[in-house]
Order: structure tokens, then C-alpha cells, then sequence
């Protein structure tokens, strides 16, 4: 941890680099945010990148003892400051000993001594001036020291007889969890307890899983994880939040139940909250209503009634034409499934959906079984589409719907249905405008006519590719640059006046703009405009 800037990232980056020449088949992708380091010694550290990361909170929130062990990164040039401060104290709280390492010892304005002084103020005390903290001097750019910080951790787990037991059933925390795209929800976390192995039945916050797969962070399978290990975990039926405890437990019903009861428990925490709310609300509007009382109680009525039309005057509704378009961005749609699983994975599979920049895709209601009147409805009032995997609907269903003008989609195949999604998406989307050249020419001279009193600059040019029409549209590329876009208002071959000009002929220009002015070397571009129809960039990943 440490200040921005101080160079964490170089510092893990360079152990990180020994570590991979110390593999030789290198290359550490970070699928996790923690990766493990081997010592000549044979001692494994694991470091967790969690420097700025909303993990660090939650985990802290709940007092988790992820870390064993804080290596407080400070720049000897810069000294303690803001995030440095915060990074001791959330050691502090979470009562986990610090490793003092002073980053940046290369540059020539490096002072580590004013540095140790500084941090005195926030007792962390050096062993230099009668502590307990160990300070070490590296430089993460050149690799000083490197070891000596590892060894320095090192020592102080053996000081600290940091252990671990690993039989017993499976305790560990996450640290990161993400859904993967072909995976579903993926975890990464750091077991403190037990070894955890392929087919374990997990339980984290409101989630439960039966682990499918292992991997470590070069993303090799793994089939078992020791305590301290990071490992990547997939099998989890939903997301667990980031510094949520994993516990094992002996079977998927008892898994079951624990999440049931999590999730009843948290829904009376939110009706208390609730209650708490109306209540605050109730008070808000009886005093709203007193005073409105009192501005209208001594008003004549016809004044009375002309306030209240001035008032709802000013607030008119969205004209009908902003409304249309804040619509047609908006895709709300109904899902119907045959069993819970697969409208979970299609859910699984909404939750992926990255676009809403392009068109919000609103999911106005789930459930499991064929679609009734009742969805029909819903559908109508929100100008949705109804998706039903593995379902039906009766002939009566189905009439009514076309009558409201709803669409029905019955899927049988996962694919085909998110396909018609995508397709669904991408007919709300406004069409794609695409230039396409019809041909190019270059300037070779440049002279100017006079018309009337005006002088209009007219260029040469010969057509090298493709053919000049008149009637599209032209722009006008110097170095690179499109200069002016617009049409033509003249196309000569010598003094006669063409529609096309062909590769290879010498025609004069001139543009509807008389300002432009011409350069040899120049490029004459001519294309036509096609609309097509966008599509979303959404990827749900099969």
C-alpha cells in the first residue's frame, strides 16, 4: 500500500520479473489480484494487489484478516503523504504489521532518513530509532534490494508464526469476482483455511457455488489450493461482492439453505429501512400539505385556482417527440423460462450486456413457466418484447398480444434467443452512415477563372482511380487531413461541361465553397453516402 505514485506497481512489477525469469516460461497474466512469489529460500509469498481497490474496504468493513502483513511503500524523494497517512491507518485497523519499504532510493534528491523521521508523527517507529518496524531501501527501478524486502517479510511471518491449517473445511476470502465470458462468474480469493478441492460446495454473501474449476494466476488448472494460495474459483451460481468470506459446507441443500437465510435476513434489514423511509416521507408531505394550506387559506378562490394552473403550467410534461426518442433507446424486455436455471442463465447472461451507451436494454420482469395475459400486459404498458425459452403460449396468448401489438419470441435454443436479442437491439439503433470512394483524383495545377466579378479558383486535376461523378458528394485531402467535405459546382473536360469523368482524363473543379484554396500535390476524393443498419456491440460471448 502506499501513496499514488510511489511506485507500488513498479515494485510488484519487479518482483513479479523475478519470478518470471525465475520460470523462465514467463509471462504472469493478472488474471487475480494477487499472484505468489518463490524465494531462493523456498518460502512462498503471496502479494495482493489491492492498493486502491473497493475490495480493501469491504474487506476491512468486515474487520477480514486478508493480509498478514502490510508493506507500506513510501518514495524517499517525496516523503509521507495523503494515501500514505490513510494506508497506515487502514493497517492499524485492521491491526496487521507494517514492512517499511523506501521506493525510489536511485534518484540523487533521495533522503530515506527525513522519511523515517516524518512517519515517527503516525508512530510507525523504524528499528533505527528504537522500533519494531523494519525499513528496507529499494529501488524498484534498477531491482535494489528486491531480496532483502522479500527476506524482511519473510522474517517477520517467522517472528509472527503466521500458520495456517490446512485440513478442515474450506475458509477463505474473495478478493475479486468478475463474469467471465465464457466461464460465467469467476472468483478470485485467498484461502486462510483448509485445502480447498475440485467439487467443494462453497457459500459466499448470497451466493453458493460447487466448484467446477481451479486455476492459478498464470490461468493453469489447479485441482487443489492450499492456505495462502490465490486461486481463481468457477462454479458460482451468482456474483459474490468483493470481500465476501467463502465458508465449505458439507452438501448443496445445506448451501441452500444458508443463502436463504442470508437473503431473508437482509430482506427484513430492508423493510425496516423501508418503514423508516415512509415514515420520513409521510412527515415531508403532511408538512408540505400544512403549508400549502396556509399560502392558499386567506386567497380568494379564483386566485387560489389560478396559482395552482400557473403552477402546473410549469411543470408540462416531455414533448411527445423527446419522448419518442428517449423510447426508442430504451429496449424493456420480459423473460419466461421453463425451469429456474435457465432463466438464471439468462440472466446470467443479461448481466454481460455492456451497452447501454447505444440502448438500454431494461428488464422489466422474469419468472418460470408459460407466458400469460398478465405478461402481455406488462409488455404493452412498457412497449416491451417478451422472450420465452422452453415455453409456450396458447393461441388466445398469442392473438391477444398481436392485438396489442406485442411481440412474442419462443426460443428453443440459448443462442438463437440472445441472437434475436442482439437483432432486436440493433433495430433501435440509428443507421450507420458509410462512405464509400468511387474515385480519386490529384491536383496537378491550380488557376482561377473570372464569372461576373468573381473570381473562382478552379483546380486540375487527373483521375487516377475509379471515376468522378458530378452529382455525389466530394472532399478535399491534404496530407491526410480532410480539408472540406460539400458537392461540385462545375466539372469541365477543356471548355465542356461533364457528368463523369473517367480514369485516366484531365477534367477542371470547382467547389461550393470559394474559400478553400488549392494546393498541387492535393487530393480530390469522390464518394457516396450509404446508410446501414448498426449493429450492437454487445458480446455475450458465445
Amino acid at each position: 500500500m502506499g501513496h499514488v505514485d510511489h511506485g507500488k506497481t513498479t515494485l510488484l512489477d519487479k518482483l513479479r520479473k523475478t519470478q518470471v525469469a525465475a520460470m523462465e516460461a514467463g509471462g504472469i497474466t493478472q488474471h487475480i489480484g494477487a499472484f505468489l512469489v518463490s524465494l531462493p529460500s523456498g518460502e512462498k509469498i503471496t502479494f495482493l494487489d489491492t492498493p486502491g481497490h473497493a475490495a480493501f474496504s469491504a474487506m476491512r468493513a468486515r474487520g477480514a484478516q486478508v493480509t498478514d502483513i502490510v508493506i507500506l511503500v513510501v518514495a524517499a524523494d517525496d516523503g509521507v503523504m495523503k494515501q500514505t497517512v490513510e494506508s497506515i491507518q487502514h493497517a492499524k485497523d485492521a491491526q496487521v504489521p507494517i514492512v517499511l519499504a523506501i521506493n525510489k532510493c536511485d534518484k540523487p534528491e533521495a533522503d530515506p532518513e527525513k522519511v523515517k523521521k516524518e512517519l515517527l508523527a503516525y508512530d510507525v517507529v523504524c528499528e533505527d530509532y528504537g522500533g519494531d518496524v523494519q525499513a528496507v531501501h529499494v529501488s524498484a527501478l534498477t531491482g535494489d534490494n528486491m531480496m532483502a524486502l522479500a527476506e524482511a517479510t519473510v522474517a517477520l511471518a517467522e517472528m509472527l508464526e503466521l500458520k495456517a491449517d490446512p485440513t478442515g473445511p474450506v475458509e477463505g476470502t474473495v478478493i475479486e469476482s468478475f463474469t467471465d465470458k465464457g466461464r460465467g462468474p469467476v472468483t478470485t480469493a485467498i484461502i486462510q483455511r483448509g485445502t480447498l478441492r475440485k467439487g467443494s460446495i462453497l457459500v459466499a454473501g448470497k451466493s453458493w457455488a460447487k466448484v467446477r474449476l481451479m486455476f492459478d494466476e498464470n490461468g493453469k488448472t489447479i485441482n487443489e489450493a492450499y492456505p495462502s494460495m490465490p486461486v481463481g474459483i468457477v462454479g458460482w451460481r451468482d456474483l459474490p461482492s468483493a470481500g465476501d468470506e467463502i465458508l465449505e459446507v458439507e452438501s448443496e441443500p445445506r448451501a441452500r439453505q444458508v443463502v436463504d437465510w442470508r437473503k431473508y435476513e437482509q430482506e427484513q434489514e430492508k423493510n425496516k429501512e423501508s418503514l423508516k423511509l415512509i415514515e420520513e416521507k409521510r412527515k415531508e408531505h403532511q408538512e408540505a400539505h400544512r403549508k400549502a394550506r396556509e399560502k392558499y387559506g386567506t386567497l380568494h378562490w379564483k386566485e387560489r385556482s389560478l396559482i395552482k394552473y400557473k403552477e402546473k403550467k410549469q411543470q408540462q410534461p416531455l414533448k411527445l417527440k423527446e419522448r419518442v426518442e428517449r423510447e426508442s433507446n430504451v429496449l424493456p424486455i420480459i423473460i419466461k423460462g421453463d425451469v429456474d436455471g435457465s432463466v438464471e442463465a439468462l440472466l446470467d447472461i443479461m448481466d454481460t450486456y455492456d451497452a447501454s451507451h447505444e440502448c438500454e436494454l431494461e428488464l422489466v420482469h422474469f419468472g418460470v413457466g408459460d407466458i400469460s395475459e398478465n405478461d402481455v400486459n406488462l409488455a404493452e404498458t412498457f412497449h416491451g418484447v417478451i422472450y420465452g425459452f422452453n415455453v409456450n403460449a396458447a393461441n388466445v396468448i398469442q392473438q391477444s398480444a398481436a392485438k396489442k401489438g406485442v411481440k412474442i419470441k419462443l426460443h428453443k435454443i440459448i443462442y438463437r434467443l440472445i441472437e434475436d436479442l442482439q437483432e432486436e437491439l440493433s433495430s433501435r439503433l440509428p443507421c450507420n452512415v458509410e462512405e464509400h470512394v468511387i474515385g480519386e483524383a490529384s491536383i496537378l495545377a491550380t488557376f482561377s477563372i473570372t464569372e461576373g466579378k468573381k473570381k473562382v479558383p478552379v483546380a486540375g486535376c487527373r483521375v487516377q482511380k475509379g471515376q468522378l461523378e458530378k452529382q455525389k458528394k466530394f472532399k478535399l485531402i491534404r496530407n491526410g487531413h480532410v480539408l472540406w467535405k460539400g458537392s461540385l459546382i462545375s466539372l469541365k473536360h477543356h471548355k465542356d461541361d461533364i457528368s463523369v469523368s473517367k480514369t485516366g482524363m484531365d477534367c477542371g473543379l470547382s467547389l461550393d465553397e470559394e474559400k478553400i484554396e488549392f494546393k498541387v500535390g492535393d487530393d480530390i476524393v469522390c464518394y457516396e453516402e450509404k446508410e446501414v443498419v448498426a449493429k450492437t456491440s454487445w458480446d455475450p460471448g458465445f
